[in-house]
């Protein structure tokens, strides 16, 4: 029976090579998929990009790949991972440059070019794209003239494309993150374009390994003391052939593969289990079941796909803006009080220095800064707290506007109630990435595969 061995090795930017490394060197594993890119992640590549010609992408990627490049290519374990970010080209050339290193010579590192919209926005706006905000706020010609970056979500093709003339390793941008997974899974088990109950069960599978460690107990909220050497945490593995499907881990680190650890990472950024809209495929997990089938393995069953949608999203990332954010802290006793009257002081002041803002946020961590609305604020509750660190944000249009809380915070560990802290240096002002979600037309969007052999 053929068979598919995929690990999941990133579950975002920052995240630890640990895992990756040990399944490359232990997971039996055919292929390894890493995810980097979050919504916003490649508005902030774009930043460094201009700062910077040659950044733009995970250079993370390039450090796991030097520490696992070499046994992978001797294992013929192919690599896939959308690090590629907003310098796609740029992080191939890292990648050849460890390859040559290695003296991995024949080695095929397969790119994927083409999600990059934003020089075509004009052209697709002449052509009658509306570019509608998917949460129904703002209009589009508003952040126009603020755009930063215009990625577009896409799927398997041209990553398989990639995989069929031999690649090695796959470089892409904003991929999404379950078509890392499901391409080489379509790829080896011939699956067709429009079939698309396997469809569904590959791009589960990625969903489940797509977040690295929370999927296997990391972050774990039904019982996080169960789960076994988290500082050596093992991150999760698919099995999938054409009639079976688990979820495992590699042997001889921590972790844990239950019901429960895959059923909070099913249901992970699902809004409707039924209708889980992906660029490949709409999955209906609605009548999924999991079943342990052994230690640290789960059998998946009963997931269900429908027709592909017409439209692919579209992230669009602008200028919104300037921030600051700012903290004090405040000691028993009456350290809710204490934090209450200097926020009051510092609204006073800004008050009468006319400072306008787009939004003010006030938190006390400790209290309500993670609970929002729903904290306990009750007078027993407040009455007594240790400590709590008074946390003031602020929003502006203009940079000189944020400016004006900056100097108002120190002179209260003197100037305000008693026992304040003043920690982590003066605030700096910083720019405000928005975010416009949007729909375009996928015959709007032209992906090329492209490959570079080692010599």
């Amino acid at each position: 029976m053929r068979k598919v061995s995929i690990g999941g090795g990133q579950g975002f930017w920052g995240d630890s090579n640990d895992a990756a490394i040990h399944m490359v060197h232990e997971g039996n594993l055919n292929y390894l998929a890493c995810d980097y890119l979050a919504e916003l992640t490649l508005s902030i590549m774009e930043r460094q990009k201009l700062k910077h010609p040659e950044a733009g992408f995970a250079k993370d990627f390039i450090n796991l790949y030097r520490a696992i490049g070499a046994e992978s290519f001797r294992k013929h374990i192919r690599i896939l991972t959308n690090a590629g970010g907003m310098n796609i080209t740029g992080a191939v050339a890292q990648v050849k440059q460890v390859a040559e290193d290695n003296g991995l010579h024949g080695l095929k590192v397969g790119y994927v070019l083409g999600d990059d919209m934003k020089a075509k926005i004009p052209e697709l706006l002449a052509d009658g794209v509306e570019f509608k905000n998917m949460d129904d706020v703002g209009d589009f010609k508003d952040i126009q003239d603020k755009i930063l970056n215009a990625n577009v979500y896409y799927g398997h093709e041209p990553i398989v494309e990639c995989l069929e003339k031999g690649a090695d390793v796959v470089l892409t941008g904003r991929a999404t993150d379950s078509s890392l997974f499901l391409s080489p899974i379509m790829h080896e088990l011939g699956w067709a374009e429009d079939d698309w109950d396997n469809l569904a069960r590959g791009i589960m599978a990625g969903h489940l390994l797509e977040c690295g460690g929370q999927g296997s107990g990391g972050n774990f909220q039904y019982d996080w003391r169960s789960v076994p050497d988290m500082d050596d945490l093992g991150f999760p593995i698919a099995e999938i052939s054409d009639d079976d499907f688990h979820i495992t881990k590699a042997p001889n680190c921590g972790g844990l593969i239950t019901e429960q650890t895959c059923k909070e990472q099913m249901l992970y950024e699902i809004h409707d289990p039924a209708n889980y809209i992906t660029p490949d495929v709409i999955a209906d997990v609605s009548h999924a079941t999991l079943q342990q089938d052994g230690k640290d393995r789960v059998r998946v069953g009963h997931v269900k796909g429908k027709t592909r949608p017409d439209m692919l999203k579209l992230c669009v990332g602008f200028h919104a803006g300037y921030k600051v954010a700012t903290y004090l802290s405040f000691a028993w006793p009456d350290a809710y009080e204490k934090a209450q009257y200097a926020a009051e002081i510092i609204m006073k002041k800004m008050k009468r220095k006319n400072l306008r803002t787009e939004d003010i946020r006030i938190d006390y961590v400790g209290l309500n800064a993670l609970h929002l609305g729903v904290a306990d604020m009750s007078p027993e509750v407040v009455k007594n707290l240790n400590e709590v660190v008074l946390r003031i944000a602020i929003r502006t249009v203009d940079k000189e506007e944020a400016q004006k809380i900056v100097p108002e915070i120190s002179p209260l560990q003197l100037n305000g109630p008693p026992g304040a802290s003043f920690f982590g240096g003066r605030a700096h002002v910083q720019e405000v990435i928005g975010l416009w979600p949007t729909l375009i037309p996928r015959d709007a969007v032209k992906l090329t595969s492209n490959i570079l052999e080692v010599e």
